[in-house]
């Protein structure tokens, strides 16, 4: 088969190989035509019996793909070629090339695993790796391993680093290097400067672009913000024969064929997003002008949360634009960056398994019946994401504890939307088709409405009236999508007897772990069930509502700001959840009141309905709360106790097997050593008063306290009998007596092997001398004190030679006298 398109150069080889080996890897750049050629190409060749499914992401994508082969037929769209998208199917018993978008091809697999009448499945644009499509070919090559051996497998990609993808497939590697016709890449001289926006540089290159080119023009930008803004500073300036036609995958099918479709006259300018990299040809476009943003959805495992955000384009995705301006004749493509700035690009984007939401594939492989690692995935899915996906599932009742799919989750993966949403229709019933609908689009109200929900819905029910009385605006065609996705959701709900449920009850069934609690205090910050934070802000009409259902925020994971709620009554929280809410009783160590609280709570996950005082709490439960209060609070031994830790810390370092009571030690050991003395304790001011000396002391066995009082004993017993504390709180253990009482000590005292720090004091007990060497003293420098104290208190004894004097704490008179 002969296109005249640069692809056909590639063909030979990947009908050889697809014969020889059933599968293959084909990487054509872009406007080689592989799209529309390849799938012809292996219909001529007879290289299956069966239908050919090709797989696209995008909507847009499939129909004009099937169209632009149909026309080649030169048939109509549904004969020999058709295709399938959500709500809208044009195929045939004819039909032979099938292309379907993503979603559709899962759906095919799950219902038939044998894929049966199916011969040959294509994967257009996997470069994109679109979590579908990663799932798509991980299942394709499981049903090709285990049932059937026939199936041929094409993933086909423009600027995909294939390689690795040939070799998880086993299969060649087959690369076109044709191209249309050259493309001139035109950086800018310098970076665009930080306080200009992205629609202003772009609507100022896109002007000059058209001043020094001809043909068409296709521009690059992130989302439909940045769209509408740029074509508003376009407009005024542009010549009376030149169409700007936006192009972003909200739009009207009408208007998406309006935007690629050829002008009629003059010239045409798409400002379009990532929607129009890939498999769509518009017509006569001969420059490109990337802005060099892209829009992609993250998302958060730890808030459980996505969110959108604009981030630098990739080189690969640079270059797939680029070759946008390359498929009719030579074009330019300019660049928002310069030459320099490009080197710090990417090379390629992440696949969408790396940073999606995986609670649907979570689903999938529940139903397929496989672990994640089971499957032959060119990227494995983050355990954390998964889990968190999983751990959603199992609280929607769609999987059990041992992660297995249940009746219910069978049902839900049949519904074509997320399974929060699945969950809530399949619950709720038709009712619930237009929340349904309306949480999975775009807001249709502008972005300074208030964030309730009812107001959106008020909308969707009669926008007539809504627009006389409310003063936001409308998107009407995001309304009109919504409108026209409720019906199509409402005949696949089942009729629910039950009474109706609210649209509040409806949101939380389908946001079970975020109906958020009002937390005190002046700006509205909540408190979600599934244990997260979010914030409204302060002047929405929503700010005072007690409970929320939060169906979308910006999800920031430090704190999300709330962008749509819905409020709802405790009582409605109560009737949904009856299963899931306890009463849990509990008792806290409250910093903000430093005191003990007890108290019995009715929850939902995080969140509290009901808050009574425990009354009956039992000891061991306020002692336990109360040793984090000590945590808190910190331990502040008495002196006593204090001496107690020094004497065991000396024995300890004298290689004594006692406990360590180092602060570190005792903290982490608190309920051991410390819960058996606590009752009684509940608050600051109890703990200020308590002492920690018995609670230490029945730390130490008795036969440990006694090794302890001989190698570091409490106290020091003087010639005369007294005893003396011993303090351990400096580097040497330490005592203070009268000089007196030491007449005839010749040896220095000791603890644990250090000599005894003595301070000597006069009879009115100031310090005379410290020293660590009695003797010594006593023939040294004993000779000037003696001198000194025989002035100051000549009623004392002072003898010449102290070692041979009774010690004595009496004055010469009562001495002589007794």
């Amino acid at each position: 088969m002969i296109s005249g398109l640069p692809i056909d150069e590639a063909l030979a080889p990947l009908l050889s190989a697809l014969r020889e080996k059933g599968r293959a890897v084909l990487q054509a750049p872009p406007g080689a035509g592989k799209t529309t050629v390849v799938p012809l190409a292996l219909m001529a060749e007879g290289l299956t019996e069966g239908r050919i499914v090709m797989l696209e992401p995008r909507r847009l994508a499939a129909r004009a793909a099937a169209e632009r082969m149909a026309e080649t037929l030169g048939e109509a769209t549904g004969e020999t070629v058709g295709y399938r998208i959500r709500g809208e199917a044009k195929s045939g018993p004819r039909t032979r090339i099938e292309v379907v978008t993503e979603g559709i091809l899962t759906r095919m697999i799950q219902s038939d695993p044998e894929l049966t009448g199916i011969g040959a499945v294509l994967f257009d644009e996997f470069h994109e790796r679109s979590l579908n499509a990663d799932l798509g070919l991980a299942l394709c090559l499981e049903i090709a391993g285990a049932l059937r051996d026939d199936l041929i497998l094409l993933p086909m990609s423009a600027t995909l680093d294939a390689a690795p993808l040939a070799e998880l497939m086993q299969a060649p590697l087959i690369t076109s290097q044709g191209r249309a016709f050259p493309v001139e890449t035109i950086w800018r001289d310098t970076p665009l400067p930080k306080n200009q926006r992205i629609e202003e540089a772009t609507a100022q290159t896109t002007l000059a672009a058209l001043a020094e080119t001809q043909g068409g023009v296709l521009v690059f930008l992130p989302g439909e913000g940045e769209i509408r803004r740029t074509e508003a500073l376009l407009k005024p300036h542009l010549p009376s024969d030149t169409h700007l036609r936006p192009l972003f995958g909200a739009m009207p099918f009408s208007e998406q064929r309006a935007a690629i479709a050829p002008a009629q006259r003059g010239r045409k300018i798409v400002l379009a997003t990532s929607i129009a990299e890939t498999s769509l040809t518009i017509e006569d476009i001969r420059v490109v002008i990337d802005a060099g943003r892209a829009r992609r959805a993250r998302f958060d495992p730890a808030s459980g949360m996505s969110r959108l955000v604009t981030e630098r384009v990739t080189r690969a995705e640079a270059t797939q634009r680029a070759g946008r301006a390359g498929r009719v004749a030579p074009g330019r493509a300019y660049r928002l960056w310069t030459r320099g700035e490009e080197g710090a690009l990417a090379p390629f984007p992440p696949a969408e398994i790396e940073a999606a939401d995986l609670t649907a594939l979570a689903l999938e492989l529940a139903l397929w019946g496989a672990a994640p690692e089971d499957l032959p995935f060119l990227t494995q899915p983050g355990p954390g994401a998964m889990a968190e996906a999983q751990a959603l599932l199992t609280s929607l009742g769609a999987l059990d504890h041992a992660n297995r799919i249940t009746p219910h989750g069978k049902q839900l993966a049949k519904l074509p939307l997320h399974p929060r949403l699945a969950h809530m229709l399949a619950l709720a019933g038709p009712g619930a088709a237009p929340l349904a609908a309306l949480l999975s689009d775009r807001d249709p109200l502008a972005r300074s409405a208030p964030a309730d929900l009812s107001l959106r819905l008020d909308a969707l029910r009669d926008p007539a009236r809504f627009t006389r009385e409310r003063p936001h605006q409308i998107n009407r065609p995001a309304l009109e999508r919504i409108r026209t996705e409720a019906k199509r959701l409402s005949k696949t709900a089942k009729p629910k007897p039950q009474a109706t449920l609210s649209p509040a009850e409806m949101a939380a069934l389908a946001y079970p772990d975020r109906i958020g609690q009002r937390r005190k205090g002046d700006i509205p910050r909540y408190l979600l069930s599934g244990g997260k934070g979010a914030v409204l802000d302060e002047a929405d009409p929503l700010a005072n509502a007690p409970f929320l259902v939060i169906t979308d925020t910006d999800g920031n994971p430090r704190e999300a700001r709330i962008r749509q709620a819905i409020a709802i009554t405790a009582s409605d929280i109560r009737a949904l959840f009856a299963d899931q809410i306890t009463w849990i009783d509990t008792c806290t160590w409250v910093k903000r009141d430093r005191r003990v609280t007890a108290r019995t709570q009715e929850r939902l996950g995080a969140i509290t309905l009901d808050d009574r005082i425990w009354k009956d709490a039992p000891p061991e439960a306020i002692t336990t709360a109360m040793l984090d209060g000590v945590r808190d609070l910190g331990l502040a031994p008495s002196p006593a106790a204090q001496r107690l830790r020094a004497r065991v810390a000396l024995a300890r370092d004298a290689g004594e097997d006692l406990p360590d009571m180092s602060d570190d030690a005792l903290v982490e050991t608190l309920d051991t050593w410390l819960a058996p003395h606590l009752a009684g304790v509940k608050s600051a001011q109890d703990w200020k008063g308590f002492d920690l000396l018995p609670a230490l002391k029945s730390m130490l066995s008795w036969e440990q306290t006694q090794r302890l009082d001989t190698l570091a004993p409490p106290h020091f017993t003087t010639p005369l009998g007294h005893k003396i504390p011993i303090g351990y709180s400096g580097d040497h253990p330490e005592i203070e007596l009268r000089l007196q009482e030491l007449f005839g000590q010749t040896v220095h005292p000791t603890v644990a092997g250090q000599p005894l720090r003595v301070t000597l004091l006069s009879p009115a007990r100031r310090p005379v001398q410290t020293t660590l060497d009695i003797p010594g003293f006593w023939s040294g420098s004993y000779s000037d004190v003696r001198k000194d104290m025989r002035a100051r208190y000549p009623k004392h004894p002072w003898p010449e030679d102290p070692t041979q004097a009774d010690p004595t704490l009496r004055t010469k008179r009562r001495s002589a006298g007794q």
